[in-house]
């Protein structure tokens, strides 16, 4: 018989590949902040959006099943985060509805407001879509300033008295003062940045915005390396919220997440080697010119990274979503996570969910079997 305690793992599991895919799709949010830098003509511009606007509506999607499969498997977390931190979540969703009324109304006719307003749009889903996100996972190590009240959990607080309660004003905005949170933030965005480049080295039939692309992957790959490593570190060598797996008492231990990659090997190997495939695929592209397959060996290291990074912060005895200011208000996969029925039953459902990406993985491939050129517009009914 399928445990709880399994289902539970097995679903932040499941969070945690959805967030490494998520990271990776976010290469659209990247690319659109570099439309104005990397671009020098209208028809360069157009041709960028292009190859973007074929792909944007794969990071959406995803991000939505993100934020439904946490309500579904780990509600409390849901009501807390998204219920306290709103002023963070809300700015980063409404970045994601201007990108989806950009690529649809910037090339309508009558459009009164003109393409650069909605490229501005594109350009700011780009920067703050991807640095937000950054900043609220790394507070899955950092913590943040809530209470939960476990006797409401149980019906038994006060009336109108909510389970969770955000303990700063700012909600969600204070995260932006932990300098460990901007790092991951930063490394967020220019990892984003970094794909689009090889993304487009990948996708273009354009020498010229080509040549640019691999400058760029060495220009934005520099600094995600330079921010990630400061973020790694730091965050080994910290202290990490440590659950008794006796009492469920949470506690401060030291170098906890050093020591979660340790007790479990086979994340640590996973981790290394999903660094390495994005290292490769960045150097290789900057100092291989024939070398344009970048984005599936950085891509597919940043989807095992983000995803063992993850599991680092919710596996072993670890509470993923740490209360700094009561230790024992902290999530962890026990006292958060939806019922064994719940669990179960969604359990079948995602059954399906290899057969979705395999559909996702060949429509990709059906759309994209020759690269994009400036003819390929000229012909194309659906333009951006």
């Amino acid at each position: 018989m399928i445990t709880y305690d399994f289902l539970q793992k097995y679903w932040w599991f499941v969070m945690s590949l959805l967030g490494g895919l998520l990271v990776f799709l976010m290469f659209v949010q990247g690319g659109q902040s570099m439309l104005n830098s990397l671009s020098k003509k209208e028809d360069e511009k157009k041709l960028l959006i292009n190859a973007l606007g074929r792909k944007w509506e794969y990071t959406f999607t995803t991000l939505v099943t993100f934020g439904g499969a946490f309500f579904a498997s780990f509600p409390l977390f849901y009501s807390t985060s998204f219920g306290g931190a709103y002023w963070a979540w809300m700015i980063l969703l409404f970045c994601f509805v201007l990108q989806a009324i950009s690529y649809e109304y910037q090339s309508k006719p009558g459009n009164i407001f003109g393409p650069k307003t909605y490229r501005a749009f594109l350009f700011l889903n780009g920067v703050l879509g991807t640095f937000l996100l950054g900043v609220v996972v790394s507070s899955f190590f950092t913590g943040s300033e809530f209470t939960v009240g476990k006797g409401n959990i149980a019906g038994l607080g006060a009336s109108g008295f909510t389970i969770s309660q955000w303990q700063n004003p700012l909600h969600g905005l204070e995260l932006l003062a932990d300098v460990r949170n901007l790092s991951l933030g930063l490394a967020v965005l220019f990892l984003a940045r970094t794909m689009a480049s090889l993304f487009f080295v990948n996708r273009l039939d354009h020498e010229v915005l080509e040549a640019r692309s691999r400058k760029f992957t060495l220009y934005n790959g520099v600094p995600f390396v330079v921010f990630f490593l400061v973020f790694l570190i730091w965050t080994l060598v910290a202290e990490g919220y440590a659950v008794n797996p006796e009492t469920k008492v949470i506690y401060m231990e030291k170098m906890k997440y050093l020591h979660n990659f340790i007790e479990m090997p086979i994340v640590l190997v996973l981790f290394v080697l999903g660094v390495l495939s994005v290292l490769y695929g960045i150097f290789n592209t900057v100092f291989n010119k024939g070398f344009k397959k970048g984005v599936w060996f950085a891509g597919a290291g940043a989807i095992v990274t983000v995803t063992m990074l993850l599991l680092v912060a919710g596996y072993n005895n670890t509470a993923y979503y740490p209360s700094s200011v009561d230790l024992q208000s902290s999530l962890t996969l026990q006292n958060s996570s939806s019922s064994y029925f719940t669990l179960s039953a969604m359990a079948v459902v995602s059954l399906l969910v290899p057969f979705v990406i395999a559909y996702i993985f060949y429509a990709w491939r059906a759309l994209e079997k020759k690269k994009l050129s400036l003819d390929d517009l000229e012909s194309d009914g659906h333009a951006y």
